[in-house]
């Protein structure tokens, strides 16, 4: 028969007519990552809070009595005041040096230099620190190697206050005398350092700047030597005074030579005039006032002839005078054209000789101011030198003269502001200071064992673990017991008096109560879930062995008898069998008589408790085979057992590692797997849980097995039970 799932499952084959498709409970178990709620880190420190207190406690304890054996430490600390405005000279450079913005720098420099083994060396030695610290053997070889190395003082710090120019220098010891004399010495030895280091540099400047003074000296003397003997070769006492005089006289010249030029164009051209005979070139050359009056005497004499001849004839007196008249005045006209003309020739002839005259003039003056020239700038590179040279060597020697004295300068730039004094308290051991550190540090460090062992707990604890991780629920919780079996076997039948015979009357009310009111519970979560169908047969195993499946199956099968519910309870573990144990029954007769010789198995039934519908089958002797014929006889005895059972509860053995296991979880309509809380492995139980995915069958859940109320904040009711049974006992009996 098929029985299609609505919910879109598969469908799976039932042989029975009373079995009907389960929907898989459990799909693979895949880890996931768990959220842990806060609540449960609170309820970790609740659970090993004694642990953690006693760690605790132990830890203070410790450092009671470890910090008042230590050795008491005192600590001395000498104050050094550093002021940047007051300069490192008295003279020269050094005395107007400015602040600059580097104080971070120059105090960690400082720092460092206080910590330097020239300064730690020489108060080491006085008060013999590297003995006192262990630094050293007393005596031998290895001592004399380890003076070599640099003293470094372990006891010592230098620190800076931010935002001060102040250094504190501290110093510890068990001696408080001998820590505020080492406190003082270092600072003391620090400023001796610091004034030995500036004035040997100072020195060594001085000493290389005078070595380097007499090859400037003689370098200076050449260079003089040279400019005095240009001088004397060039002939002057100041050549750029004789090139200035040179200078001007050129330009003299050149410009007496252009009106030289000038001139002669104009008598050139007066000569030019007058070469050509021309009566008005004559008179205007530079003689013609002359020759105008000849000219108009000339005019008047000619006209006064015209005159003459005109009124006397040719052969008057009158006539012949006049015309002598006339002749002497042309005579004395042509005479002063001629003279004039050699005139202007001589003055063109002597502006054209001063203008030759003024070339070659100038033509030598140039020349002359470019020899000049020359020499100036060859003059000007060694007076150059020579005046470079000199304030070279000035500059030296006043250098040498201000290195010297500021050599000499105590600087009071560094001082001592407080000077170490004796501690009149020891800074360590710091009993509050100890205490609470051991506190907090073993508070943090328990706590964190604590948490990190629920971290690395691999185990089943509690529901919403396994819910969150297995993705399964949990059906029942059962308590631990003390001395589990002494208190849970055997279960024979006994009266209380009245005729009422169960589990709780038959042993001790007050170790067991919580125990079987637990077993109820599971009872009813199991049969009052809402599955698709009412469960018949039940299958009860685990994942290893002693996980207590056989004492749930036992008192599971009890309680639900006590509800007159026919209860049938097989012990199916052929290998180990122990349900006849709890009940003092004989083991001869069983299921494997039945898988064997086909032994009725309604005859091998036995009634331990005649007041209750209970039916046990035991598993009869032990054998092997037995167990392979499970799978094919046990489906049908299920199912004839199930028409006249209203609960079959089959005992299994452990399904991990055995093959018979899953034969029965297949024949069964449910599976509940038991475990035991805080020793059942998660893995263990996933990988069952997977098998029986694969099986395809029904798990109804799981069971832990032996909780308490310490385990997980899930349990805080378990203590409640003989509580609760006290007090109505109380109020009873008032």
């Amino acid at each position: 028969m098929l029985d299609n799932n609505t919910n879109g499952n598969q469908l799976v084959a039932v042989p029975e007519p009373h079995r009907v498709a389960v929907p898989l409970t459990v799909p693979r178990w895949e880890p996931e990552e768990p959220v842990v709620p806060l609540s449960h880190y609170l309820w970790i420190v609740k659970r090993h809070r004694w642990k953690i207190l006693s760690a605790i406690a132990a830890c203070v304890i410790a450092a009671v009595i470890l910090s008042a054996r230590l050795t008491p430490i005192y600590e001395s600390t000498a104050t050094v005041d550093i002021d940047r405005r007051i300069p490192s000279g008295i003279v020269g450079q050094e005395a107007m040096q400015s602040v600059t913005n580097d104080a971070d720098q120059f105090m960690a420099t400082q720092v460092k230099l206080i910590q330097s083994d020239s300064v730690l060396r020489p108060v080491a030695r006085k008060y013999n620190l590297r003995e006192h610290e262990k630094g050293i053997p007393d005596s031998g070889p290895v001592k004399g190697a380890a003076e070599e190395t640099p003293v470094i003082l372990k006891k010592l710090k230098v620190t800076r206050p931010p935002n001060t120019y102040l250094m504190l220098v501290s110093y510890r010891s068990p001696n408080r005398q001998l820590a505020s004399d080492v406190s003082n010495g270092i600072v003391q030895s620090y400023l001796t350092h610091t004034y030995s280091i500036r004035y040997k540099a100072a020195a060594g400047l001085s000493q290389f700047m005078e070595l380097q003074l007499e090859e400037l000296r003689a370098k200076m003397e050449r260079s003089s030597a040279a400019l005095a003997q240009f001088e004397r070769e060039l002939g002057v006492i100041n050549p750029e005074e004789k090139t200035n005089i040179v200078s001007a006289r050129l330009l003299q010249l050149n410009t007496d030579y252009t009106k030289a030029q000038t001139d002669r164009v104009n008598k050139e051209a007066a000569f030019n005039s007058v070469k050509s005979g021309s009566l008005e070139a004559a008179q205007v050359s530079s003689q013609g006032e002359a020759l105008k009056k000849l000219t108009e005497g000339l005019n008047d004499a000619q006209r006064k002839f015209a005159d003459v001849r005109t009124h006397y004839g040719d052969n008057h007196p009158e006539y012949r005078k006049s015309q002598a008249q006339v002749g002497e005045a042309e005579r004395l006209l042509k005479s002063t054209q001629d003279s004039i003309a050699r005139r202007v020739e001589i003055e063109f002839r002597e502006t054209l000789d001063r203008e030759s005259m003024l070339q070659k003039a100038v033509a030598g003056t140039k020349t002359e101011f470019d020899r000049l020239n020359a020499r100036y700038f060859e003059y000007q590179t060694l007076k150059r030198e020579a005046e470079t040279d000199r304030k070279l060597y000035e500059e030296l020697v006043r250098k040498i003269r201000e290195a010297g004295i500021n050599a000499s300068f105590q600087n009071s730039s560094i001082r001592i502001a407080d000077p170490a004094r004796p501690g009149l308290k020891p800074v360590f051991p710091d009993m509050p200071l100890n205490v609470g550190l051991a506190f907090l540090f073993s508070s943090l460090l328990a706590v964190g064992a604590a948490v990190l062992s629920d971290v690395l707990d691999n185990t089943i604890r509690d529901p919403e673990q396994v819910s969150r991780t297995l993705k399964t629920v949990v059906v029942g919780s059962l308590p631990m017991i003390k001395n589990w079996r002494g208190r849970l076997m055997p279960l024979a039948a006994s009266d209380n008096g009245g005729g009422e015979r169960t589990p709780s009357t038959t042993r001790s009310d007050k170790n067991l109560t919580g125990f079987d009111e637990a077993v109820r519970s599971l009872r009813n979560s199991i049969l009052l879930t809402d599955f698709d169908r009412r469960l018949r047969s039940v299958l009860m195993t685990s994942a290893s062995p002693s996980e207590g499946k056989t004492t749930v199956a036992v008192h599971l099968a009890l309680v639900h008898a006590e509800q007159h519910h026919r209860t049938l309870l097989i012990d199916g573990d052929l290998r180990r069998p122990s349900v006849h144990k709890f009940f003092e029954i004989s083991n001869n007769i069983g299921l494997s008589k039945v898988l064997l010789h086909g032994f009725p198995w309604r005859d091998a039934l036995v009634k331990p408790r005649p007041e209750a519908d209970l039916y046990v089958l035991p598993a009869g002797p032990v054998t092997r085979r037995s167990a392979d014929l499970i799978g094919k006889i046990l489906p049908q005895l299920l199912e004839e057992a199930s028409e006249e059972f209203d609960l079959i509860i089959l005992d299994a053995p452990p399904l991990l590692g055995f093959p018979e296991p899953l034969q029965m979880a297949a024949a069964v309509d449910g599976v509940i797997v038991v475990t035991r809380a805080g020793q059942t492995n998660r893995s263990a139980v996933a990988t069952l849980l997977h098998t029986l995915s694969r099986l395809r069958a029904s798990v109804v859940g799981l069971v832990l097995n032996e909780v308490h109320k310490d385990m997980s904040h899930s349990y805080y009711y378990y203590g409640y039970y003989g509580k609760y049974y006290r007090e109505s006992k109380t109020d009873g009996r008032n």
